[in-house]
């Protein structure tokens, strides 16, 4: 393990702010959209999450790496955040079942970030001027020749990349015995997804994310789940037509965050790319059909319009931010499908809406 605490790295974002620190991980450059996550644990969680693939993630919390990496706490197989911005970069941990530091585990998987930044600025920064692109380098720290390569990186608006996360081939998780076959759309999984089906008794068969209804329905599955994921949904033509052929085939389904917004698209409903979205694990929601409120588990940067909802005679709306009324759950009309924006399966997070879990597979059997 190298120590590059006292190497100097600069962070510059796409309206010219630019930030200097030290350097964390592997000296490099790396660039993609800055966001936030307000959570206050699962760090490694966050960084290993599909749905921030391409994205340079600002972590709010003042310590990060400081209780190490246990392989146990991955979501996929590898790193997927861009790079990392933080405040406190511990190389030092305290957890005896860490298997290695967050230093060590940076430079394995090849991660640049940047530390010794005000990330209360940087983070009030953001949130006033909207979601933007960075850059991190810790090997070149020419603010004008940064700017210029920054100038390439593509808008997160309009880009499709769950095709560039999902599995290559198909794979199962769980008990082959277990009562209920889930077929799964692998847009950018989490782990603990699979997790909670499988201790709800559930075989699940996981697709790639270009897999037809066709194809899937040849393993005769009894649900479908459609899985969160990065990238923009409008861009996804290929699941906002799978969806519209187990909609029309009248099957059972269930999406999460991304499985969300392509669900909303499948029925006429737009998607928007949001200011800043919402990242973290204390936002609000409202069942509004049990007239109930759970504290959730978020990560999304586009959500679906509420106007279209509300116009609509396809889709209701089931769940609402008590923050600012965005559209968090929606079910459709004279089908068995429903979705919401969070994610309940909560790594990291509260627990307050595992029961959508339960609700799916009561559909199913129903």
């Amino acid at each position: 393990m190298t120590n590059y605490s006292k190497l100097p790295a600069i962070l510059v974002l796409e309206d010219g702010t630019v930030f200097h620190g030290k350097a964390a991980g592997k000296i490099g450059t790396t660039t993609g959209e800055i966001c936030f996550n307000t959570g206050t644990t699962g760090y490694q969680e966050i960084f290993t999450d599909p749905s921030y693939y391409a994205q340079i993630m600002v972590t709010t919390n003042a310590h990060i790496g400081n209780y190490g990496i246990d392989n146990e706490d991955e979501e996929s197989k590898k790193i997927q955040i861009a790079g990392l911005v933080c405040k406190n970069y511990n190389i030092n941990y305290s957890r005896k079942m860490a298997d290695q530091s967050i230093q060590n585990y940076f430079e394995e998987e090849n991660l640049v970030g940047i530390s010794d930044i005000d990330t209360r600025s940087l983070v009030r920064h953001i949130r006033s001027k909207g979601a933007m692109n960075a850059i991190i380098s810790s090997e070149n720290l020419d603010v004008e020749s940064l700017k210029a390569e920054l100038a390439n990186v593509p808008s997160m608006d309009g880009l499709e990349l769950s095709s560039k996360v999902s599995t290559e081939e198909p794979y199962f998780y769980g008990d082959e015995g277990a009562p209920t076959r889930v077929a799964v759309l692998d847009l950018g999984i989490k782990k603990n997804i699979l997790r909670n089906f499988d201790s709800r008794q559930v075989y699940a068969k996981v697709f790639p994310a270009k897999t037809s209804f066709a194809e899937m329905e040849k393993w005769n599955p009894d649900g479908y789940f459609i899985s969160n994921g990065p990238g923009d949904p409008a861009a996804m033509d290929y699941a906002i037509q799978t969806v519209k052929d187990i909609l029309e085939a009248d099957k059972p389904m269930f999406g999460i965050c991304l499985g969300h917004q392509i669900l909303a698209l499948a029925n006429d409903i737009r998607t928007s790319k949001m200011h800043n979205g919402h990242r973290g694990i204390n936002h609000p929601v409202k069942n509004i059909i049990a007239n109930k409120c759970e504290i959730t588990s978020q990560n999304h940067g586009f959500g679906v319009v509420a106007e279209d909802i509300k116009n609509s005679d396809k889709v209701e709306i089931t769940h609402v931010n008590l923050n600012d009324d965005s559209i968090e759950g929606i079910r459709i009309k004279g089908k068995k499908a429903f979705s919401v924006q969070y994610h309940p399966e909560s790594s990291p997070g509260p627990h307050d809406s595992r029961y959508l879990f339960d609700d799916f597979i009561a559909m199913i059997k129903g």
